[in-house]
């Protein structure tokens, strides 16, 4: 379907190479806006905006397309599920009797202790080359694992709510075509991963700690720096005897190193208090 005249349409097919920045999920929705704005509305519009307003704009309108979609569902849903009187009179019957239930389990969840919950707020996950991917599945578990989140459809719809930027637009692209689009967590995880995940990632992580220097950062932030690299190694963890190999190897030969070669280290922590030893080049 033409939005405008031919004409129109291949000039504004022509800018996509100048919004290289938006995915393929995003340009799509921009195509729509055209359809219902008009193209050079559109143009204009995304010509006033800078990346970050631009991907929040078509976040929305795709997520009030969402928001249509699924009143055509309930507006079908409320068509299709007229009773005649003796099944509302069925239902009404049913409604009494889960009450009776509910209030019955209530009054027994008054003897039993309520499992503890803990809410820990987690960064938002972007979809940009600095935001570590892997690091993030670990803190999205921990922070599930704390709220006691063990339903599988409630386990994915949190892990959408940790979204931003171009990794939630893509998300609700997604659920657009298909609203069952994440039937688990570890399908979002999946699909997340072979959309955002850099190639090789893993290896690379591995490779720079191996040859992480010191340099000129002082003992706490290269201990820091190696426990972040360790972070983004997931499916083979490093062990902690190795950690404390590159962390020695990496430092410079003068007193904080023999100091460290006495303490005979066990685990990386035991390097923390070692912060405000100056090392010498």
């Amino acid at each position: 379907m033409n939005m405008l005249d031919d004409e129109d349409d291949q000039s504004f097919h022509a800018t996509r190479d100048g919004y290289s920045h938006l995915i393929d999920v995003e340009w799509d929705a921009v195509e729509r806006m055209g359809s219902t704005m008009g193209i050079h509305a559109v143009r204009v519009m995304l010509e006033a905006l800078n990346r970050d307003a631009q991907h929040a704009t078509i976040a929305k309108f795709i997520q009030n397309e969402l928001d249509a979609e699924r009143e055509k569902v309930a507006l079908l849903h409320q068509q299709g599920s007229q009773q005649s009187e003796l099944l509302r009179e069925q239902g009404a019957q049913q409604f009494e009797l889960l009450r009776q239930q509910q209030q019955a389990a209530a009054g027994w969840s008054m003897h039993s202790r309520r499992p503890e919950t803990l809410k820990i707020d987690i960064p938002k996950y972007r979809g940009v080359e600095e935001d570590s991917l892997l690091r993030w599945f670990v803190e999205l578990d921990d922070a599930r694992r704390a709220r006691r989140i063990d339903d599988g459809d409630m386990q994915a719809a949190f892990a959408q709510s940790n979204l931003a930027g171009r990794a939630k637009t893509w998300a609700l692209g997604l659920k657009l075509h298909d609203l069952y689009a994440f039937g688990s967590l570890e399908v979002f995880k999946s699909r997340l991963r072979k959309t955002f995940e850099p190639p090789r990632a893993e290896f690379r992580a591995r490779i720079e700690l191996l040859k992480l220097k010191k340099g000129k950062h002082d003992v706490h932030a290269y201990a820091q720096h190696i426990r972040h690299l360790t972070s983004c190694i997931s499916s083979n963890p490093v062990d902690e005897h190795t950690l404390v190999s590159v962390f020695m190897q990496g430092l410079a030969d003068g007193p904080v190193k023999t100091h460290v070669f006495r303490l005979e280290l066990d685990s990386l922590e035991q390097a923390f208090p070692l912060r405000n030893r100056k090392n010498s080049v």
